[in-house]
């Protein structure tokens, strides 16, 4: 069943009188499609296929971010039963790309800070995002240049630089993974992902971050709940 441990290499060789190679070669190719995956120490589980899912609206609640002082992440992951985890890996100032200088309304020559966030699951990678914002309006604060941010992480930095979120847009679609992708995802072969450029929004409808988020394709899920128009 998901979640369950499989036996390991010799359990497998003594019940089933093989060799430890084929054993070995048997879960790797488990976990080469995506049906297991190893935990360090551990050994190999059936792969729960229950997906992370993303609520595309209430993950940016401002009252659970006050109730809980965690970032959007760590709220759906947890409300799912599961132990949330992020790593940010770098903050540098760059060129925007050309996408995301369109979205913010940046002219030639006007950088960004550049975050690069990886997030697991119970240890599991499940998305990276990368988040893009004009420098004029972070320089000199945390967000410029700290990996760690705090009691309600990102978005409260952005209400104490007066940003509060008050809209988002995002674009959903999917591709094959980079290699880069491929690999720190940890990725069965032939799996694609999905690709969320998300832009916040205050209440001048100002456009102040965009984040590129790739989340593996086999491993999360959207959920988008909105009003429509009469």
């Amino acid at each position: 069943m998901d979640g369950d441990r499989l036996p390991s290499e010799r359990e497998l060789a003594s019940r089933y009188a093989t060799a430890r190679n084929t054993a070995r070669e048997a879960l790797g190719i488990l976990q080469a499609e995506g049906l297991a995956v190893a935990q360090h120490g551990r050994g190999v589980f059936v792969r729960q296929r229950r997906p992370l899912v993303r609520m595309g609206r209430d993950r940016y609640s401002r009252q659970a971010r006050d109730e809980t002082g965690l970032s959007p992440f760590r709220i759906e992951v947890q409300q799912q039963g599961r132990t949330p985890h992020t790593e940010c890996r770098s903050v540098t100032v760059v060129p925007p790309p050309a996408d995301v200088a369109d979205r913010l309304g940046l002219s030639p020559g006007q950088d960004v800070v550049r975050r690069e966030n990886w997030y697991f699951a119970d240890d599991e990678p499940v998305q990276v995002g990368v988040t893009f914002i004009p420098t004029a309006i972070v320089a000199g604060s945390p967000l410029a240049t700290e990996k760690k941010l705090g009691r309600g992480s990102i978005y409260q930095r952005f209400e104490d630089l007066g940003y509060p979120i008050a809209r988002i847009r995002e674009e959903v679609s999917s591709r094959m993974p980079t290699p880069e992708e491929s690999k720190g995802l940890a990725m069965p072969p032939g799996v694609p992902v999905i690709e969320v450029l998300h832009t916040s929004i205050d209440g001048n409808g100002r456009a102040f971050e965009v984040t590129r988020f790739v989340l593996r394709a086999d491993v999360n899920g959207l959920d988008y709940e909105m009003p429509v128009d009469d």
